[in-house]
């Protein structure tokens, strides 16, 4: 299972892990709802992802818009693997945490 939710008293940190597709875009779909229906901030990590397609960042950036109307925060913690960054960055999506750069 690559959705796992973590609640704190203020904060629900969201981690995501190996394939996030539209195998588990439905889970994503449900845990999201859960974590925005408590209106508590969010923060999402992506440090261990391996695929993150289409479904999961457009569920993501809807998951974003209605916690940011609602007044909620959210939040990316940890930074994409390289090659998750580079396949969202060449897909238009530059937004989301970038690799640190090498030295």
């Amino acid at each position: 299972m690559p959705v796992f939710c973590d609640q704190g008293e203020a904060l629900s940190l969201i981690r995501l892990q190996g394939d996030v597709n539209i195998c588990s875009a439905a889970e994503l779909k449900r845990m999201l709802l859960a974590v925005l229906a408590r209106r508590m901030d969010i923060r999402v990590d992506l440090g261990s992802v391996t695929e993150l397609d289409v479904s999961a960042v457009q569920l993501l950036r809807a998951a974003e818009r209605q916690a940011k109307g609602a007044g909620v925060g959210f939040s990316y913690a940890g930074q994409c693997p390289q090659d998750v960054a580079l396949a969202l960055a060449a897909a238009g999506f530059e937004e989301f945490p970038l690799p640190a750069k090498p030295i």
